[in-house]
């Protein structure tokens, strides 16, 4: 064979490598291993998120019927009448303020049936329980729905939406067969429960309190601590960059800015972000949706809290614990309640307690007594005035055994809001001065 011609030979080999080198370069894939995505933030939980309706519900329905009062703050029996309301269509919504002659007479005259809430509800946020007509109905907030049954027939039913707070009255309808199907199974049976008696405060502003003593429990309970490193996975963004310190009676989280104390002898739990802009005003229905969506988020619901009050100039929400029976639970110190303040888009200040009452040790039965002895009791003091007396309630003062530290106690005590403070009235207050009037 010729040199020329092995040349030749070599050279197309050459090129031909060339090209199949070429070629596998090209479309070479490398068979790298799934790799799992570790850095991923699961979501923090420490019990289970509530739909609106278990947060924001009435703790109190008074009948008026005849002239005379009847009412109840059992929970089994308030989810009865909630659960028929949320049956029902309400149309027709629209603002009635104008023309209401007489307040007193449209909320608690005889017909009417009271639901009361705690705090004022924004109507778009409770429009989750209510079937409330029309793509856009009115904005405004109302702390008690009030049924009128005195025209169950053939007309359609009304129901008012009232703000004690604005003295705004919206009213709605709703169809004849509701209006008869919740006589029939709540309005004409309120007179097996407990009597009450009206107190008028100002023009405006009625109280209903029981005639006679009231039974109730007393509780003692062993709590369960929260994970104080849950509250810090779900309230920092980044947790990987807080820092962690051990104090002497509890422990403090830290990223630079934000901080999370735990306080072991309080059992209070304080998150503060100073960072947020807060030069703004907030509304109704923004803040106590992201205040119940934010506790959501990790599950926050630890015992049963309620949606209490708002406060849109200081872009604040409270959430308070009630017993199981239905009544409200009160600390001095603030372990009865979830309290937030919001800036613009972030929590500013969460405050609450890192404790759930899960195990009961004990609990026995007193009296507590009539709303005639706790009212003569405020009514006594020199300083008293009736115009400043928003509120009074049957609730529980929630603190720590004295004895054994570890329990908590839940006992029954008179309560009342006395110029926008809440003050209690104890048993040995009977004959002796009331807290918060001096």
């Amino acid at each position: 064979m010729k040199y020329e011609t092995i040349k030749s030979i070599i050279l197309i080999i050459l090129i031909l490598l060339s090209v199949l080198l070429t070629w596998n370069l090209w479309t070479y894939q490398p068979n790298y291993e799934k790799m799992e995505s570790n850095n991923t933030l699961e979501e923090v939980t420490l019990s289970e998120k509530q739909e609106v309706q278990k947060i924001i519900r009435p703790d109190q329905v008074l009948f008026h019927i005849y002239g005379k009062h009847y009412g109840t703050n059992n929970r089994g029996e308030l989810d009865k009448i909630i659960k028929e309301v949320s049956k029902w269509s309400f149309f027709d919504l629209k603002n009635y303020t104008n023309k209401v002659n007489d307040f007193d007479e449209l909320v608690h005259g005889t017909g009417n049936a009271e639901i009361i809430f705690p705090g004022e509800v924004p109507v778009e946020l409770y429009r989750s329980v209510l079937k409330i007509e029309g793509e856009k109905p009115p904005s405004f907030t109302f702390d008690r729905m009030v049924i009128n049954v005195e025209h169950s027939g053939e007309e359609n039913g009304i129901v008012y939406f009232v703000s004690s707070e604005n003295n705004q009255v919206f009213m709605a309808h709703i169809s004849p067969a509701n209006l008869n199907s919740f006589n029939q199974e709540f309005f004409k049976g309120g007179t097996k429960y407990p009597r009450f008696f009206a107190f008028k405060a100002t023009e405006t502003r009625t109280l209903f309190l029981p005639v006679n003593e009231t039974k109730m429990m007393t509780y003692k309970y062993l709590p369960k601590i929260l994970d104080s490193e849950a509250f810090k996975e779900a309230l920092f963004d980044d947790p990987s960059f807080v820092q962690k310190s051990v104090l002497t009676n509890g422990e403090e989280y830290t990223n630079g800015s934000s901080k999370l104390t735990v306080n072991y002898d309080s059992n209070m739990l304080s998150y503060v972000n100073p960072t947020i802009d807060d030069n703004y005003l907030e509304n109704a229905y923004d803040l106590v949706k992201r205040g119940i969506d934010f506790v959501n988020e990790h599950g926050g619901w630890t015992d049963e809290f309620r949606y209490a009050e708002k406060d849109e100039y200081k872009r604040s929400v409270t959430f308070r614990l009630y017993s199981k029976e239905g009544y409200p639970v009160f600390s001095d110190i603030g372990l009865s309640e979830i309290y937030e303040v919001w800036g613009r888009n972030k929590v500013n200040k969460y405050i609450r307690p890192n404790i759930a009452l899960e195990l009961p040790l004990a609990e026995r039965t007193v009296t507590q007594p009539s709303g005639y002895k706790a009212l003569e009791f405020l009514q006594s003091k020199p300083n008293f005035k009736p115009e400043l007396l928003q509120q009074m309630v049957l609730g529980y003062r929630m603190e720590k055994d004295t004895e054994e530290n570890r329990l908590i106690l839940l006992e029954p005590e008179w309560y009342y809001r006395y110029d926008n403070t809440w003050g209690r009235i104890t048993m040995e207050d009977l004959g002796g001065p009331a807290h918060g009037l001096e």
